[in-house]
């Protein structure tokens, strides 16, 4: 007998939420049913914690503070359960966020049904879905000057401070701010380059010639 395949959906699209839930089951053969929805983080996390899913669709937009985030605190809620990240749009950037923060895939809200038919079967099959943009920008990652292009003046500072060496409070100290502040606005930098720590900020601030 085929496992049952317990789904939750996180979601404030209301329509998207009921699309899955009425097409999951059909599309399956009655293997997967939706057994909790959300429509914002604390809600979400308080459900899969009761519901115990296999799989949970989190959109990218999940208020309050955004999809990345949780995600996060959905994965602690329910460690055994694969999280696949749902997007509205092709921005690379919100996607690794959310891939870095524990998203097993990704799922393009904007395709139509027929379209959704292939991702949804792999993911309730257990493979990793990404959509073809997400793959295209890791197969041909933007260059470094261009990662750094839209950064303004005050961003570029910081960037080469980290990239110099200084420490969290050296960084205070030559901004006049407090580390708290630094450590905000290093994390805000960060997500805006698309690295993940400030070894790899450092690295892309040499590759592009800010160093």
């Amino acid at each position: 007998m085929e496992k049952r395949i317990r789904v939750a959906v996180a979601d404030d699209h209301e329509r998207f939420v009921r699309g899955l839930e009425l097409l999951l089951p059909e599309l399956s053969g009655g293997r997967a049913t939706v057994v909790a929805t959300a429509c914002e983080a604390g809600q979400a996390t308080r459900a899969v914690r009761e519901a115990v899913p296999d799989l949970i669709f989190v959109g990218l937009r999940l208020p309050p503070a955004g999809g990345p985030r949780a995600i996060s605190a959905i994965r602690q809620a329910a460690p055994q359960a694969r999280v696949l990240a749902v997007t509205d749009d092709d921005e690379p950037g919100p996607v690794m966020e959310a891939v870095r923060a524990g998203a097993a895939g990704v799922l393009s809200r904007g395709a139509d049904v027929a379209e959704l038919r292939q991702p949804l079967l792999a993911a309730l099959d257990g493979w990793a879905v990404l959509p073809p943009f997400l793959l295209a920008a890791l197969v041909q990652p933007s260059p470094p000057q261009t990662a750094v292009a839209h950064l303004d003046e005050a961003d570029r500072r910081l960037l080469r401070l980290i990239a110099g060496g200084s420490s969290t409070n050296e960084i205070a100290g030559l901004l006049h701010v407090s580390e708290r502040t630094v450590k905000r606005l290093t994390a805000s930098l960060l997500r805006k380059i698309h690295v993940s720590s400030r070894t790899e900020a450092a690295a892309l601030a040499g590759s592009a010639g800010l160093v």
